[in-house]
């Protein structure tokens, strides 16, 4: 990190395309929901604005962009390179509703720049308050007292405290080695995990009796070359707790929620009967978050923010919930009635597993499929179906796809060149879902060719485009993975119009 303008900051490496699903606004819409506030989704066609800070090149911000034409989005990021990588795309797919700035966020509030951001209706910051300066964070509060639509809806994520307790040595450690280390960033992230799992080998206390550290420097080991300098290099790298992250967005006058992660917010999945009682003895909900978060190995949380609360009621948050519109991104065979939780595995009883099964056969209301399983819990429900990731809300259950989402999804399967690319999930504009859907490099690969008028007859030349750089004997393998690529997932792209029948 040798540039003088960085500012602490990585800047010399670009951040990993990736799509967080926890940053949509049907998300935050459903997260709100379940909080007991009110809250209101738009339809793509409707004009509503999108902000997202930190944006990295903007995967999630051109999806939005894409799939809600109606919409305005802006995406900011203090690193051109990121800027230019995403405005790059967003010309290419000629998105005519996203702008992408750069800016430094400790000013940006007080500039002239400010001028041209409209007040969002959804604000979503990924990866980016717990590796900014402190004047970087006063800042992000002071764009969001003044670009935060009074009813707005403010997505954060953030490594979190106690979860992250143990790391805070092993971060600085692998920091200060990196540094000292001659080379860009991923070199320096790199030099640095190795003193780490050097001292770990010699068992070093604060590197072995920490679970955390032990796995992490497990798993770093597999880890994107482009993540780990973001993750670990920045000098002002500082986990939170949610009681400081609260108190500090309120002088916004943004009041949290709930989780964007809908499980999270049932205590029987998350805690033991135990650790309920002693969180029930409580009302104030900083404090029950606080004891939940004493007990879950929870190192990132995503939470929802919202600048004036309209609370609800339990009838009138049922009846909104009930209204809402699943649609399953699983097939039928691929539903799983035993989710992994942190209180344990949860098998679902026989009513709401004929609400799921009917939920993976969808689209439907939420209300629908109550009426047809019989039961009477919607906030259970939808919360178990989105929080096991087999069904995304839908902002409209048809529709034609819009062309911008046609051409983005495009470009995103046109730079696909290879199955063995290591990269992150990226992800499929969808204006059914208002958002994207996570999909493997594979997956965009295979809608790109579809929307450019092939079938999925021409499945032996997109395998033979795709194994180029596989030796013979894998051929076969990439052979399955395609055609279970197309049995599995292409009826899925198929019902929320990602491709045509």
């Amino acid at each position: 990190m040798t540039q003088s303008w960085n500012s602490g900051y990585v800047t010399d490496i670009a951040y990993i395309e990736g799509f967080y699903v926890q940053q949509s606004p049907a998300r935050m819409a459903l997260a709100c929901l379940l909080g007991n506030v009110a809250a209101e989704l738009p339809e793509p066609d409707d004009e509503a604005c999108y902000l997202e800070l930190g944006c990295g090149v903007g995967i999630g911000a051109l999806v939005t962009a894409a799939s809600n034409p109606g919409w305005q989005v802006t995406a900011i990021d203090y690193n051109p390179a990121h800027i230019a990588i995403g405005a790059g795309l967003a010309r290419a797919a000629r998105l005519d509703n996203i702008r992408f700035m750069e800016a430094d966020l400790a000013q940006l509030a007080t500039s002239r720049q400010a001028d041209a951001i409209p007040q969002a209706d959804f604000v979503s910051m990924h990866g980016l308050w717990s590796w900014v300066s402190n004047d970087v964070r006063a800042g992000i509060v002071r764009l969001l007292a003044s670009k935060t639509r009074a009813g707005g809806l403010v997505h954060l994520s953030y490594n979190a405290l106690p979860a992250w307790q143990g790391a805070l040595g092993m971060q600085r450690l692998i920091y200060e080695a990196g540094v000292r280390t001659i080379g860009r960033s991923d070199v320096q992230a790199q030099a640095g995990l190795a003193v780490a799992r050097d001292l770990k080998g010699v068992e070093s206390r604060y590197l072995t009796e920490s679970s955390i550290t032990r796995d992490l420097l497990d798993t770093t080991v597999a880890m994107s070359t482009e993540y780990l300098p973001h993750e670990y290099m920045s000098a002002h790298w500082a986990p939170a707790f949610h009681a400081d992250v609260a108190a500090a967005l309120a002088e916004a006058k943004l009041d949290w929620v709930s989780s964007i992660n809908p499980m999270e917010n049932f205590p029987e999945l998350m805690l033991t009967p135990e650790q309920r009682d002693i969180m029930n003895r409580y009302k104030d909900p900083i404090l029950r978050e606080l004891i939940k978060d004493m007990c879950l190995p929870r190192q990132l949380r995503h939470d929802l923010f919202v600048r004036g609360a309209r609370r609800l009621y339990n009838d009138q948050r049922d009846a909104a919930l009930s209204r809402l519109t699943v649609v399953p991104i699983v097939s039928p065979g691929e539903l799983q009635t035993e989710i992994h939780v942190p209180a344990g595995m949860a098998e679902v009883g026989d009513k709401l597993q004929n609400m799921m099964a009917a939920a993976v056969r969808g689209p439907a209301t939420v209300g629908e499929l109550l009426a047809l399983g019989g039961g009477r819990n919607p906030a259970e429900l939808v919360g178990v179906l989105v929080g096991s990731h087999q069904c995304q809300i839908a902002v409209r259950s048809d529709g034609d796809q819009p062309e911008s989402a046609n051409r983005l999804n495009r470009v995103f399967g046109s730079r696909v060149n290879s199955i063995v690319a290591g990269k992150t999930p990226g992800a499929l504009a969808s204006s059914r879902l208002g958002t994207g859907l996570t999909a493997p490099p594979l997956l965009q690969f295979i809608a790109a060719r579809l929307l450019s008028g092939e079938r999925e007859s021409s499945a032996d030349a997109w395998i033979k485009a795709l194994s180029a750089d596989v030796v013979p004997e894998k051929h076969d393998t990439v052979r399955h993975v395609v055609h279970t690529a197309i049995e599995q997932r292409l009826p899925i792209l198929r019902r929320l119009g990602i491709v045509p029948d």
